[in-house]
This record gives structure tokens, C-alpha cells and sequence, in this order.
């Protein structure tokens, strides 16, 4: 039978199991998935801590993922823009980690089949969010950029379309993630206290940008170089947004089949690429969260239904 991630109680990976499910049919103007790769996110491990029970609680038994990528499996009446065989990329909250994913065609977007099915997969999670920071700041060639836990999924994202922009980027992160940041095109700096004057020995122009992925004081940090709040946005610290000393752009503000498919044609071409630190089986989501929690991936994890193999996707040279 058909498997999906689910959990029945808040708790720790340990909650985590693989159920079956029945196959879902396609209603009107609805499409069934059959999915190959769906990515892991940090925020995942929040819901299902319940962390954010006050804003997103869980309904038992809860699906896990958003992002993911597969071929059209089944299509019900009235769609007409894809068919059973289309390779597809798509957002479907909290249903991602599953066999058959079922949506509507205007959450789809198409993959080139040239593309690696763990890169599609994370395209619509974290492709989107970096795009959506980076747009935001409106990076230019005239922009220095900070970019904290610059080698973690988003940020090693928005390394690249910030250099793609032509920004000089400046990545924090751990000595061991340094030649993974310079491999992306980023200044690396060691991350903990007196990290504004290691940056400001780093780079000679002043910092005009600032994206933080990583909280922990990086906001303070951001202006005590100089930085305007207005081009600062944080996804990992709410006081700061809450104070108006940052804002926070992310995925919600790129979260169109469009975009989707831009960044998808970028990583055809060779403009960026999409680290994918490792690959894990369905069935060892477990193993896969834990890793993820140790705050020490280079990119993204995903997950494969085992339908296709999803090899690890090396960073641009």
C-alpha cells in the first residue's frame, strides 16, 4: 500500500512513523502526484514539536513536508494543463513525505527532466524563500551582503542568486563550511562573538545588506555594522520584526509555479545549483531529522520514495 510520513503526538523524531494509506483519487479539477523526492525543513521539526501550536497546531495523525517533486500519476475531470507522465514540482503542506501527494494544477510547476529530482524537490521550499529575500533587498553589484548559516539550505541558495546579482557575499558559518562557502562564491567568517569585527576585516566596502537565517544576536550584529533595518530581513528572529529593526521576507512572497520554474531554468544552465547534503529512503525520516537538527548540513536533505535515485548533487566549482 501507499506510505505517508505521519505523527500522532508532539515529541521528537521518535513520534515519527511510516503509515499506510489508501491511494488518493483525483477529484475535479484536482491532480495526484506520485512523488519521488520531497525535502526536509527546520521549521518541520517545530510543528511537530509543537513549538508553534499557538499558530500552526498539528491535527492527528499529521502529515509532514511541503516541497516536493514527481510525475503526474492520475488527473480528475477538468484538468487540462497536465497529464499522467508530466514530470512536475510542487508545495503541498504538510503532505509531502508520502507516496502520492494530491493538489490542485495551480500548485504544480514543471520540471525539466534534466534536473535531479532532489534538487526539484527543494525548489518550491527554499528556492523560493531565497529568491523572495534576495528580491526584496533589491542586491546589486553596488551591495555588500551578510549571509548568516550561509551553507544551511536557504543560505547557500542565497549565496548564489546574491553573486548571481552581482553582490559581494560574505557567508558566516563554521571553520569545517568554509571551503563549501567559497565553492558558492562567498567570503566565509566564523560565526560567534565578535563576528562584526571579523567581518569588517573580511571585506574592506560596508556592509549594505544583511540576511539572517540563523538568529542568536545576528540582527544586532546587522546594525551595529551600519545597516539599515530596511535591509535587514531575518527568517530566524521574530523579536527584531516585532521591534521593526528587520523585516522578513520569505517563502510566501515567491510562492508561484512561475518562480518555481525560473529557478528551475537557472539550475539547467548552470547559474546556480541546489546542494543537496544527503538523500535518505522514505522510510528513515527519522534518521533524516536528526541529522537535519545537528545544524551541520552543507544544503539540503531530502527524502525518495525509492521510485528513482537521487543522487547528491555536488556545489558549483
Amino acid at each position: 500500500m501507499p506510505r505517508a510520513v505521519r505523527f500522532s503526538r508532539y515529541g521528537g523524531p521518535e513520534v515519527l512513523h511510516i503509515a499506510e494509506v489508501d491511494e488518493p483519487e483525483p477529484r475535479p479539477g484536482e491532480i495526484v502526484v506520485a512523488v519521488e523526492a520531497a525535502a526536509i525543513n527546520p521549521g518541520e521539526i517545530g510543528i511537530r514539536e509543537g513549538a508553534f501550536a499557538d499558530l500552526w497546531p498539528a491535527h492527528f495523525p499529521e502529515g509532514q513536508g511541503n516541497d516536493y517533486a514527481g510525475t503526474v500519476h492520475t488527473v480528475g475531470p477538468g484538468v487540462t494543463t497536465f497529464r499522467p507522465g508530466d514530470e512536475v514540482m510542487g508545495f503541498a503542506p504538510r503532505a509531502a513525505q508520502a507516496d502520492f501527494v494530491r493538489t490542485r494544477p495551480d500548485r504544480l510547476a514543471r520540471k525539466p527532466r534534466s534536473l535531479d529530482w532532489a534538487q526539484a524537490a527543494v525548489i518550491p521550499g527554499v528556492g523560493a524563500t531565497a529568491y523572495a529575500e534576495t528580491a526584496a533587498l533589491q542586491l546589486s553589484a553596488h551591495d555588500t551582503v551578510v549571509i548568516s548559516a550561509g551553507a544551511g539550505g536557504v543560505g547557500s541558495i542565497a549565496i548564489q542568486l546574491a553573486h548571481h546579482r552581482g553582490a559581494t557575499v560574505i557567508a558566516t558559518g563554521s571553520k569545517t563550511s568554509f571551503p563549501f562557502l567559497e565553492s558558492l562564491g562567498a567570503i566565509p567568517v566564523e560565526y560567534g562573538e565578535g563576528l562584526a569585527d571579523r567581518i569588517r576585516e573580511a571585506t574592506p566596502a560596508p556592509v549594505t545588506a544583511y540576511l539572517d537565517h540563523f538568529g542568536r544576536g545576528n540582527v544586532a550584529t546587522a546594525l551595529e555594522l551600519g545597516v539599515p533595518p530596511t535591509r535587514i530581513n531575518t527568517l530566524a528572529d521574530g523579536a527584531a520584526v516585532a521591534r521593526r529593526t528587520a523585516r522578513s521576507v520569505g517563502q510566501a512572497e515567491a510562492d508561484t509555479p512561475e518562480i518555481w520554474e525560473t529557478l528551475a531554468a537557472m539550475a539547467v544552465s548552470g547559474d546556480i545549483a541546489f546542494p543537496i547534503d544527503s538523500v535518505y529512503p522514505l522510510d528513515e525520516v527519522r534518521a533524516a531529522y536528526i541529522k537535519l537538527a545537528e545544524r551541520h548540513t552543507h544544503g539540503k536533505i531530502a527524502l525518495t520514495t525509492g521510485r528513482a535515485v537521487a543522487p547528491t548533487i555536488p556545489p558549483l566549482s
